[in-house]
């Protein structure tokens, strides 16, 4: 029975067990495990994508005089990365005096209290538009988006040694993709319109309420995957373990040193350094992608507030809000099933027969030539069926290369650099998109075939960091011992 395996000691398969091996090798005793955390991860993302559609809706309202909307929405992710450089020196610190479960339980229910106070605040629930409050939630979605996703595979990492990870880690990953998939599809069907009442069986600012019961059970499940594994033997106590290099008494440091701990860590090895340079870069190509297929959407709806005489600023919000949620949960429920399909039939196998190297590398060159063809043809059907691939391939293939990566390194890398890279390196990208439309739009007043182009260059230099990546994860995982120890 292989390290971690759970309290079920059995040379035989259960039944479940011989279905899951339809996705990957599952070894008796896996089966139940992996399942906790196939469903705590669905949930996960049932819960992100419920709102997610909100943020476009409500950001495409909250006009800034003098910004185009595309300059509101990049320094919007611009502020992410600000705000998220305190917050993940906080999470670590709370991580080193909680430990993993109540850490994941206690920052879980304090999200849910924010999606209780966005509710109140969004328009014309409780009060008119409030002025910044669009803006506000686009950035604590994308906060939320990021870190609590990041801390289910920080736990996730921490749970699977290294073998038992590299074949769990891609079937758990499906429940990721088939989470975002479901919710996507579900948020269709409940804000859908009927045409003889004209009214939805939920109206779209009551998801945010939906999302909060995904989360709770998600709390649940974590806790039941703790007590399994505690119970096996195999479970660390990151409190009683250095996340320090020099020690106890830098984790105790207060102030601006301790907030930028996290952030120095990837300074320690070019393994750290490397996984921080492509995910800084990965998320300034995604980034660019993003605010420009937001920019072409709009300018779409604009344009048919034209043609279609809409007037009144009530009317033309309504249209522009809910026109920007439609597209957005039509475009994400595609993404997601591309993504679930990826995840399921070519993730594990691709990565049992290629390794980690062809699977790090399928999304730049997906990016490579998507990039080239919207900079040929920079119109919205183009842009929204190559930034589907895109994206679906970040969220399966991508996404399984991402939490692989760190299962070579110890649990004080996980745990320290992990999120600080999941985090506040993948909100530096944003910050430096924002850099680019800022200089693009403002100073040299560029066509969006150009800014397309200028993705073609840093797809490029993405690449040479990603074989950079692949080099220093090679050596990690020779220095492993065959029983995982180092």
């Amino acid at each position: 029975m292989s390290p971690g395996v759970g309290i079920v000691a059995s040379n035989q398969l259960s039944r479940t067990e011989r279905i899951l091996r339809i996705f990957t090798e599952v070894r008796p005793g896996e089966g139940p495990t992996a399942l906790l955390m196939f469903a705590n991860v669905f949930l996960i993302l049932c819960a992100y994508y419920f709102i997610k559609p909100l943020r476009e809706g409500w950001l495409s309202i909250s006009g800034i005089v003098g910004l185009a909307p595309i300059e509101v929405k990049a320094y919007s992710s611009f502020a992410q990365a600000l705000l998220l450089l305190p917050i993940v020196g906080w999470y670590g610190q709370l991580a080193v005096r909680w430990g993993r479960t109540p850490l994941f339980t206690r920052a879980t229910l304090f999200c849910i209290s924010n999606m209780l106070v966005f509710f109140f605040l969004q328009p014309d629930v409780f009060f008119g538009k409030l002025p910044w409050s669009g803006i506000l939630f686009y950035l604590w979605v994308g906060i939320f988006g990021v870190f609590v996703v990041a801390q289910f595979w920080t736990f996730c990492a921490d749970i699977y040694t290294d073998e038992r990870g590299k074949r769990m880690m891609p079937m758990i990953a499906i429940g990721a993709t088939s989470g975002a998939a479901a919710a996507s599809w579900i948020v269709g069907e409940l804000t859908r319109v009927d045409e003889v009442t004209k009214t939805a069986v939920v109206p779209n600012e009551y998801l945010l309420l939906v999302a909060i019961a995904p989360l709770l059970a998600s709390i649940v499940l974590t806790r039941i995957v703790e007590a399994r594994e505690r119970d096996a033997g195999k479970a660390v106590d990151v409190t009683q373990a250095p996340l320090s290099p020099e020690g106890d008494g830098e984790q105790k440091g207060e102030g601006l040193q301790f907030l930028l701990s996290g952030a120095r860590l990837v300074f320690v090895s070019r393994f750290i350094l490397a996984a921080a340079l492509v995910t800084l870069l990965l998320n300034w190509v995604n980034t660019n992608g993003e605010n420009l297929l937001y920019a072409v959407v709009n300018e779409s709806l604009t344009s048919q507030v034209v043609e279609q005489g809409i007037v009144g600023e009530r009317a033309v919000d309504e249209f522009v809000k809910s026109g920007t949620t439609a597209f957005y949960g039509n475009f994400f429920f595609w993404v997601n099933i591309v993504a679930l399909a990826l995840q399921s039939l070519v993730a594990s196998r691709l990565l049992k027969y290629g390794g980690f190297a062809p699977l790090l590398m399928i999304l730049p060159v997906i990016a490579l030539i998507s990039y080239t063809i919207m900079a040929l043809l920079p119109v919205l059907a183009i842009v929204k069926l190559m930034k589907i691939a895109e994206n679906a391939t970040d969220y399966s293939l991508n996404n399984t290369a991402r939490h692989v990566l760190w299962l070579p390194v110890s649990s004080e890398m996980k745990f320290r650099g992990k999120p600080a890279i999941d985090t506040l390196y993948v909100r530096m990208g944003d910050g430096l998109a924002a850099l680019t439309i800022l200089i693009g739009v403002q100073w040299l007043d560029l066509e969006t075939g150009t800014f397309f182009a200028f993705n073609v260059a840093l797809v490029l230099v993405w690449i040479w960091f990603a074989v950079v990546l692949i080099r220093e994860h090679r050596k990690a995982s020779e220095a492993i011992l065959p029983d995982g120890t180092e």
